[in-house]
């Protein structure tokens, strides 16, 4: 009976030591993508400014474990250090927050404070006005961070090339590691929908990273009690002034004193009683009411945020409003303390969508279509250079508009523009769809917006024929001179606004602004932009000068961090086909990002889906290799340039006329065929390497150079920026016939 007993237990340690390998690899793997969702998100919302440059913090994680796989040989143990690095990153991002917030010691500047700026940051311009102000380069900004977080990732990197070693068959490993990024996706995204504080996300960060490690060292338990303790605090101390939520795209801070909404470091907006003080949101309906042109019963509102635009529409006769937001915190806090309560009201549907696939979707025709401060102030992903609102302002989008206004119906831009050329770009581009001259207005009024004035609140009205309320608002204006209107919006109520003077009427105090149409003087403001180059606060077709300078910092330390940390024997082992493998597929990434954010919306849920998707188009090419195992690649990679190609010739806008299941399984093709192809390479190459560790941390350095090409789309569109994907994969296939024979050795 004992030597039973000895056998079975003999037995099931050695079914451990067999499973134990797999299980480190998918717990690593599983906590490097959390880890890298989670720092994008809290970098990007603590940070100043970080928020429109998150590809910074993608590439830090990838450098970081791209030179952890390359030590995993190495007899140096890092996988100590990583947990003490990040909770340093941490600290130090919240007391630059706290130096920049509270004590106002500190400013970043970004683009010479939006003087004359070659790309638009929105809230840059507010940035180190106070000389007393210690003043960042945002370059700064993100180099530091860029090595503190590298650095965070390098002992993850090697615990995950220490676990690819332990398991002998290269494709059962890196399906494993799929798998564990699959979770890794699948948890983060739970806790995005549950709006999960940052704190967890840490907490689970922390809890994995232990799990990892065999004997507990006492920095790495400090690390992490102080990494959750001074989160907690912040939530605390943020806590008492504000109501502080994690929405699936913000951190949003929420006065209720001031109704005043913050997002990421970033004043967003502001909830107004419209009836006492929103003068701006009443007046394009006070123009067609005195106009003579009737209320706007049906009004459809993209980016109603907490309610003044609905509140608006529904003081002054809207019968229909429907209420677009992609934020649904914004939304619940306009729901739940908007003091005219808009969202209570049975006129009003709430739509938490993207509003360009509102549009494209919904049977219904309005009145008036309002773009309400769709400034998004954060990025669509860490993948890309465009923000949530990008797809709204192209051509193909204001086409969108047209097809669902009524025969008279407006459409109606407003914002705060920053810069003449904006203003001039999006006139242009209404007066090309719509083939009627938009009505320009200024607060305060400006007889001409020239190419450089920085305008305040600016209204931009466009009406679908020559017969809408715009023809006879600006028929209104030109014989009479001006509107006037008043600071207080209802005392507009007993009065007709058109006059040379401001009205003389009982009750009516207060200051009166003149409200008069602005000529538009911007003759250069090409390109105008479409889906395949939607940068509309990109001045030209270029990359700015900023981000050639990140570029620049951004390949000159990852140069030095490989050079300082990954083993010369690694360094030495230069793998050209896994590197440019790398690359070309990061680019693949991109552009299905983008492709399905036009297709379907730029929500959170959707960037989910299609990284979970495109990591799930790579089992299946695990799988394929596993079964078929192939010895040549040449049919491959004539498979794989021969779909880049199609997807950069057949523009994305295409896809968009299709009806719906024809539109997801085109789509679909384009964007997931190619990584099918290119995982196939990817799996039979790494099959056979001889050191997986260098291999996988070559291939995972390609994509620096891939995120950094991404920059490459401001100057060729998305649609030709798979040609740099194209250029990066027939370069690996001349690395890989210039590598070793056993490369395309069987398995």
């Amino acid at each position: 009976m004992g030597d039973d007993r000895e056998s079975r237990k003999a037995v099931g340690t050695s079914r451990w030591v067999e499973i134990r390998p797999y299980l480190d690899l998918f717990l690593i793997s599983f906590l490097i993508l959390f880890a890298e969702l989670a720092c994008i998100r809290w970098f990007g919302s603590t940070v100043a400014f970080l928020t429109f440059f998150t590809n910074i913090v993608l590439l830090a994680s990838f450098l970081g474990m791209s030179i952890g796989l390359m030590t995993a040989s190495g007899r140096s143990d890092l996988t100590r250090t990583w947990l003490p690095l990040l909770a340093t990153a941490v600290v130090i991002s919240l007391l630059a927050a706290r130096a920049h917030d509270h004590w106002g010691q500190l400013a970043i500047e970004v683009g010479g404070q939006q003087k004359s700026p070659q790309q638009i940051f929105f809230g840059a311009e507010n940035s180190g006005r106070n000389p007393a102000q210690f003043l960042v380069p945002i370059e700064a900004a993100a180099a530091c961070f860029f090595v503190l977080i590298a650095a965070s990732f390098i002992g993850l990197g090697q615990a995950m090339g220490r676990a690819f070693d332990a398991i002998p068959g290269r494709i059962a490993a890196y399906t494993t590691d799929v798998l564990g990024s699959l979770f890794g996706i699948a948890a983060f995204g739970l806790c995005s929908y549950q709006e999960l504080p940052a704190y967890a996300w840490f907490a689970i960060i922390g809890a994995a990273g232990i799990g990892l490690v065999r004997n507990l060292t006492w920095p790495q338990a400090t690390a992490q009690w102080v990494l959750l303790l001074a989160l907690a605090w912040t939530a605390y101390d943020e806590g008492r002034r504000a109501e502080v939520f994690w929405s699936p795209y913000y951190k949003v801070v929420y006065d209720p004193r001031l109704g005043l909404l913050t997002t990421n470091n970033i004043g967003h907006q502001q909830m107004v009683d419209v009836p006492r003080t929103g003068s701006a949101y009443s007046l394009p309906h006070l123009m067609a009411r005195d106009a003579g042109t009737g209320d706007f019963a049906d009004v459809a509102i993209i980016g109603a945020g907490s309610g003044n635009d609905v509140a608006a529409a529904l003081a002054y006769g809207a019968k229909s409003v429907d209420a677009v937001e992609i934020e649904p915190v914004l939304n619940a806090i306009g729901r739940r303390d908007h003091p005219a309560r808009p969202y209570g009201d049975p006129r009003v549907t709430i739509r938490l969508d993207d509003g360009r696939s509102f549009l494209r979707r919904t049977e219904k025709t309005f009145d008036l279509i309002k773009y309400a401060l769709v400034d998004s102030l954060v990025l669509h992903s860490g993948y890309t250079s465009l923000r949530l609102e990008s797809f709204l302002f192209t051509e193909e989008a204001m086409r969108d508009v047209k097809a669902r206004l009524k025969p008279n119906g407006v459409f109606l831009m407003c914002n705060y523009y920053r810069q003449g050329w904006v203003i001039g770009r999006l006139v242009q581009l209404a007066e090309k769809v719509f083939g009627t001259k938009p009505l320009v207005i200024s607060l305060p009024y400006q007889a001409t917006i020239d190419d450089r004035a920085a305008g305040g609140f600016t209204l931009i009205l466009v009406g679908a024929s020559d017969g809408s309320p715009v023809a006879k608002i600006r028929e209104r204006l030109e014989r009479h001179g001006a509107f006037w209107a008043n600071g207080v919006p209802s005392r507009n109520g007993p009065v007709n606004g058109f006059g040379e003077k401001p009205p003389l009427a009982e009750g009516a105090a207060g200051d009166w602004q003149k409200i008069a149409e602005s000529a538009v003087n911007t003759p250069d403001v090409a390109p105008l932009p479409a889906d395949d180059w939607p940068f509309l606060y990109l001045r030209r077709a270029r990359i700015p000068d900023l981000n050639l300078r990140g570029m620049a910092i951004i390949a000159i330390l990852s140069a030095s961090l490989l050079m300082a940390f990954a083993p010369r024997g690694s360094l030495a082992r230069f793998d050209g086909r896994m590197f440019f493998l790398g690359a070309g597929f990061m680019l693949l990434e991109t552009k299905g990002v983008v492709h399905m954010a036009l297709l379907f919306g730029a929500t959170w849920v959707v960037n989910s889906l299609v990284f979970f998707s495109i990591l799930v188009m790579i089992l299946l090419s695990n799988l394929y290799v596993s079964t078929v195992r192939p010895h040549k690649l040449w049919p491959y990679y004539v498979l794989l340039l021969g779909s880049l190609a199609v997807n950069a010739l057949v523009p994305m806008h295409a896809f968009l006329d299709l009806p719906g299941t024809w539109k997801t399984l085109a789509s679909c093709a384009v964007v997931f065929v190619p990584v099918f192809f290119a995982g196939v390479i990817f799996a039979a190459t790494f099959r056979d390497r001889t050191y997986p560790d260098v291999a996988f941390g070559w291939n995972v350095a390609g994509v620096v150079l891939g995120g950094l090409s991404e920059n490459l789309s401001m100057v060729l569109g998305f649609d030709r920026l798979l040609l740099a994907a194209v250029v990066f994969y027939a370069i690996s296939v001349v690395m890989g016939r210039r590598g070793t024979a056993s490369v395309l050795a069987p398995a």
